[in-house]
């Protein structure tokens, strides 16, 4: 494997510092960030139904939660 020198700004090598995991080479942080997909390649996966039932799912999901949610708080406020 070869290697490349590259002038960064001091504010983009802070990024990548903080970026960088535990055991990480800055190399392997640019080549995990490059491979990143954009959510946009999802798009056509799910036909329309699938994604409504989905979506129908979450939102009940949400409903649920802020549901035992708003129990919790009250059994808190009464204390």
């Amino acid at each position: 494997m070869g290697s490349r020198n590259i002038s960064i700004s001091d504010e983009a090598y802070h990024k990548l510092r903080d970026l960088k995991m535990k055991n990480e080479s800055f190399t392997d942080v640019i080549n995990r960030l490059a491979n990143k997909t954009s959510i946009l390649e999802l798009k056509g996966l799910l036909s329309s139904s699938e994604a409504d039932s989905i979506l129908n799912s979450i939102k009940e999901s949400r409903k649920i939660s802020r549901k035992r949610l708003g129990s919790v708080a009250s059994e808190f406020n009464k204390k």
